[in-house]
């Protein structure tokens, strides 16, 4: 489409949210416009726990629809993405003085028929005397439950959402600000400013749509002008990464005498992710970091469990995220909605406003849908539901599954290590030869940066994925980061201002 053209929707947010909708608005026929002013899955989305998951905890807040779109999501996205999600098993000790045993069957008990559940396996109780997840831990638990949820890659699930919704023709705008959204003759009027060169233009919209996760309050007031513009909580959430405390391929939830919940869950290959937080936030959400408080919360309360204490000195990398939790007056943090809300504004004769509260990784497809039938009030119905049965880039496997496809991948490229050859099937799936190519020995990948990040995988990231910086490369798409020096760092940054990119060192 050109400049002088009106798109059927503009959405603000590269988020996953805002690339879900983008995707499924796309795949309908509709003519879409997205708009991120960093990268992609840059703020909220990349800083989740990676678990697709009906969210166990929050059946005691009573949220049982939420709780059940989210158990049957799992297998839905399981199947559309199976590169990048996949099972995931969860070991739930017994502690003697927290919640009672009977509670937590019950829990499990809803939450494995709650949902239709048809390829995860059920729950069952360990024995902690005799079973290998009792390994790690100190000796205080007799009792377990072991029950199914998802892991997934999430930076990743939103950027193939993008290159996805750009293959059936919406517009991926990255680096590109909204600065003024206003009505003009029943039409939207949007001003965007590209963050790098700093120049701007219009881009006219029938429908706008702000998926601005924690900037969403922000749109309102400084971009759409309205007054409307208190509605979310910000709740921030970080994470530590430290060496693997554990062989067992499966997870555990830890319960804590504050009544919250961290997971301690296998992490790239050698390593252990331990979180989440809860606690509020205050302050712009692109500055969120990690606190001293909550980095030792987290070592105190896995350490609670784990035999081998785990300490500040332990923590190899850390993130934090803002989640914008729908503010329903929750009196604490942890007690806040995870549903999302989609409110419209706008009058009879008015373009539409619709704005993205709240909502989760999990749920991202259903809030996809249910902004469509909104859009479809508007301008009428095209292609119906299509995304359950869909699969994103790379996930079109066979009925025979993961290993058989990574067995060809190895079979095609002898030359590949064993772990390089899984992470790249992990990362792209089916299209991993398209980084591949012809290749016949790591020399043909171009110029090595490290660990096994080569040029071939670095320009397909920058050509077909919209990244530009070092943190694009390094911890939203690839976390090789976890394995590169400071030095060969600042390679890759040379590498890519070199290539055309305007890529610097912590992006």
């Amino acid at each position: 489409m050109s400049n002088n053209d009106v798109y059927d929707l503009f959405v603000i947010g590269g988020g996953i949210n805002g690339c879900g909708i983008a995707r499924d608005a796309a795949g309908r026929g509709y003519s879409v416009f997205l708009a991120e002013m960093d990268d992609l899955a840059s703020g909220t989305s990349s800083s989740s726990t990676k678990l697709v998951h009906g969210g166990l905890r929050y059946l005691e807040h009573y949220e049982f629809r939420l709780v059940r779109e989210a158990l049957i999501e799992r297998e839905i996205l399981w199947k559309n993405a199976p590169h990048i999600i996949w099972p995931l098993r969860f070991v739930l000790p017994h502690h003697a003085g927290l919640r009672p045993a009977w509670l937590l069957r019950l829990g499990l008990f809803l939450y494995d028929h709650l949902g239709g559940r048809k390829l995860l396996p059920p729950t069952k109780v360990l024995d902690m005397t005799s079973d290998p997840a009792a390994g790690p831990l100190k000796e205080l638990f007799s009792k377990a439950f072991e029950y199914s949820d998802c892991w997934v890659n999430d930076a990743r699930l939103v950027v193939l959402n993008a290159r996805d919704a750009a293959d059936r023709g919406a517009v991926i705008r990255t680096r590109t600000k909204v600065v003024d959204a206003r009505r003009v003759d029943g039409q939207w009027q949007v001003t965007i400013t590209d963050q790098l060169t700093g120049q701007s233009e219009t881009v006219t919209a029938r429908i706008l749509i702000n998926a601005g996760g924690p900037w969403v309050d922000e749109v309102l007031r400084g971009v759409t002008h309205s007054s409307n513009a208190q509605n979310v909580r910000l709740v921030q959430g970080s994470h530590i990464v430290v060496a693997s405390k554990f062989d067992d391929p499966r997870a555990y939830i830890f319960q804590n005498k504050d009544e919250r919940i961290i997971f301690a869950i296998p992490y790239e290959n050698g390593h252990t992710l331990i979180g989440t937080t809860d606690h509020d936030y205050q302050g712009d959400p692109g500055e969120t970091a990690i606190t001293d408080e909550e980095i030792a919360y987290l070592c105190q309360a896995s350490s609670e469990y784990f035999s081998q204490e785990v300490v500040p000195d332990d923590v190899i990398w850390s993130y934090s995220g803002v989640r914008p939790l729908y503010d329903d007056g929750a009196s604490e943090a942890k007690e806040a909605t995870r549903d999302y809300v989609l409110v419209s504004e706008g009058g009879a004769e008015e373009a539409k406003l619709i704005n993205v509260f709240g909502g989760k990784i999990t749920t991202y497809r259903k809030l996809a849908e249910a902004m469509m039938e909104k859009v479809e009030k508007e301008l009428g119905a095209k292609k119906g539901h299509w995304t359950a049965e869909a699969t994103l880039p790379g996930g079109a496997f066979p009925a025979t599954g993961f290993e058989p496809v990574l067995a060809d991948l190895q079979k095609k490229y002898a030359y590949l290590e064993a772990d390089h050859a899984r992470r790249l099937m992990r990362l792209y799936g089916l299209e991993a030869g398209k980084i591949l190519g012809d290749s016949k020995s790591y020399e043909d990948l171009g110029k090595h940066f490290g660990g096994d990040l080569y040029a071939a995988e670095v320009d397909y990231l920058v050509t077909q994925e919209w990244a530009r910086t070092t943190d694009d490369i390094l911890w939203r798409r690839t976390k090789r980061g976890l394995v590169l020096s400071d030095a060969q760092v600042d390679d890759l940054s040379g590498y890519l201002v070199q290539s055309g990119s305007y890529a610097t060192v912590g992006g």
